[in-house]
């Protein structure tokens, strides 16, 4: 059965080969500061900036929405960017928009001391009738090699439309993905007048409206060559503030709705996740540094599931291969790219384009994306990046107890920072509170006195910065953090779904201390008139449990969930539905 699905998939893919072969850097130099083997020296900047309080400063003021505006309107030009697209015309196609964004690297490269070094990822695979593709990446080498640690901001260049490989349908794909193409690339030429302790890759991937197959090729580049990746931040679909008829959830309101001031974040798993903790530091390194300093805030959105519904990007490929990856995207699409009868909206078809001219001078007046709400999430990351290229150690280990509405971190910091940064989370996904514990590595904290709580640390360097933060643990209610449900009473406990209230999707856990012999286990969703919703299959196993229960958009009030064994209700709890 599992080789019929293969060739089905095959075959609707349009002759898609699904492994690539020879990968490889066209750089040998790009490829020594990956492996971190190289001189720091030899590219250390005339001017060094490091401070991280003039890095974001002269990001926010160097970011621009006209020359965001700039790179869109020439992407739009190559009459289309379909990963099986023409490779040899200077003109349209594939090969002339990927030469053209690598020259783009190379001048600025030429404007920043030579210290920005493009290359071309390249790998074999039949995609859409071409057999070889090329990633266009720049690296910026970090200046401390003795700490190596990568940073990789990307968005991909190829589009389509409604067939997966019509390579001569005119798919501009300037939501999708366009604006993820130009942010990086406004990135690379602002972020390289700066100095950064740690690389930071800038890379236009191609493949992915096929499978995600250039990610894949560098996650696996990385994977085989043992690049310690620290982050992936992906931009896909960015841009556009427009919403559509139709658009995946967890997605926007109601066609021709406007969000120009909100961005999501999606990221895989809930406890004890490296991709959401990633997507938390990224809001909190906004919130504390740029948010108030900017004429227009943005609300940073930090969704449950690690995609949109069925949909997937170029961050999966990375946490696949356990490396810590995040997607933005726009909070308003315009469409589900489904594509079947009646469907209007833009996305995946030959009116994904820049906008449209409403008075008839043949001039572009009214456009489909946003620059300067682009120029925001473009600054969003190019903080956190930065933040996280400071690379500031995370401490080994912590402890916290907790009693009486108090809890006592105790923390293990082998490289003696001296200051801390402890993130407690209850019912969201979001840190609730977030302490700073400084001139020790012990202290203690208010807490709520009952309840789930999920407890991390960070440390933090002399300039202010703090680190990747660690894992979670769950910190029971009594006075113990080993990962226990907490009440030794019970052997299996329910916890309150996170976040909530919510509107589409949450995540339903619980812990195990010693898995039962089953048959079947199940978390069953009902409305309070004892209606059954939905029952989802769940397998046992020892500590945390989790499941992500999507209920879609446009729901309000309360329902219930219950997991039951063997159809045996092991707890029941409710949970709200707050669009």
């Amino acid at each position: 059965m599992k080789n019929v699905l293969v060739l089905v998939l095959f075959f609707a893919a349009g002759n898609i080969a699904f492994a690539q072969t020879n990968i490889l850097i066209t750089n040998p130099e790009a490829e020594a500061v990956l492996k971190g083997t190289y001189d720091p020296t030899q590219y250390a900047a005339s001017l060094l900036i490091e401070n991280p309080v003039l890095v974001a400063a002269g990001m926010q003021e160097r970011i621009s929405p006209d020359s965001l505006q700039v790179y869109i309107t020439r992407l739009s030009t190559f009459g289309t960017r379909n990963t099986g697209a023409d490779t040899v015309s200077d003109v349209t196609g594939m090969g002339a928009s990927r030469r053209w964004v690598y020259e783009k690297f190379k001048t600025y490269s030429t404007e920043n001391e030579d210290r920005l070094l493009p290359f071309y990822l390249q790998f074999n695979q039949d995609i859409c009738g071409t057999g070889q593709h090329r990633n266009i990446c720049a690296v910026l080498p970090g200046a401390n090699p003795g700490r190596h640690g990568v940073i990789i901001i990307e968005g991909h260049i190829d589009s389509r439309c409604d067939v997966l490989c019509d390579v001569n349908c005119a798919a501009e794909g300037v939501e999708d993905n366009a604006t993820g193409t130009a942010l990086v690339m406004e990135l690379a030429r602002v972020m390289s007048a700066y100095t950064y302790n740690q690389t930071i890759v800038f890379m236009v991937t191609t493949g992915e409206e096929q499978g995600l197959f250039g990610a894949d090729a560098f996650a696996t580049w990385c994977q085989l060559n043992n690049i310690p990746v620290r982050a992936v931040l992906n931009n896909d679909v960015i841009g556009g503030i427009i919403c559509g008829e139709t658009s995946s959830p967890p997605s926007c309101p109601g066609f021709n709705n406007i969000d120009s001031t909100s961005v999501r974040l999606f990221s895989a798993g809930s406890f004890n996740s490296r991709n959401k903790q990633l997507a938390r530091f990224i809001k909190m390194q906004y919130v504390e540094n740029l948010i108030e300093s900017e004429p227009v805030p943005m609300n940073i959105r930090i969704m449950s599931p690690e995609d949109r519904t069925g949909r997937g990007g170029d961050h999966i490929p990375f946490r696949e291969k356990g490396y810590a990856s995040m997607r933005f995207t726009s909070a308003n699409e315009h469409g589900d790219a489904s594509n079947g009868p009646g469907y209007e909206d833009r996305q995946h078809t030959s009116d994904d384009v820049l906008g449209v001219d409403t008075n008839n001078d043949g001039i572009i007046d009214s456009f489909f994306v946003d620059f300067n709400y682009l120029r925001r999430n473009a600054l969003i990351n190019a903080n956190a990046a930065a933040m996280a290229a400071r690379g500031v150690p995370t401490p080994v280990n912590f402890t916290g107890l907790r009693s009486n509405g108090q809890i006592t971190v105790s923390i293990t910091d082998t490289a003696s920072l001296g200051v801390y940064r402890m993130a407690i989370r209850y019912l969201v996904n979001d840190w609730d509170t977030v302490f700073t514990l400084s001139g020790a590595t012990s202290g203690t904290f208010p807490c709520n006195p009952t309840g789930a709580l999920y407890l991390s640390v960070a440390g933090v360097d002399d300039q202010g910065v703090e680190s990747l933060f660690t894992g979670e643990k769950l910190v029971s209610n009594t006075t113990s953090t080993e990962e226990a449900g907490g009440e030794s009473a019970k052997n299996i406990q329910l916890f309150q779904n996170r976040p909530n209230p919510f509107d589409e999707a949450t995540w339903i856990s619980f812990w195990i201390n010693e898995v039962p012999q089953y048959r079947q286990a199940v978390i069953q969703v009902s409305d309070l008139q004892g209606k059954v919703i939905e029952r989802m299959p769940v397998g046992l196993h020892q500590g945390m449990n989790e499941v992500l229960y999507t209920h879609g958009y446009g729901v309000r009030g309360a329902f219930s969930y219950t997991l039951l064994v063997d159809e045996r209700v092991v707890d029941t709890r409710q949970m709200v539905f707050a669009n």
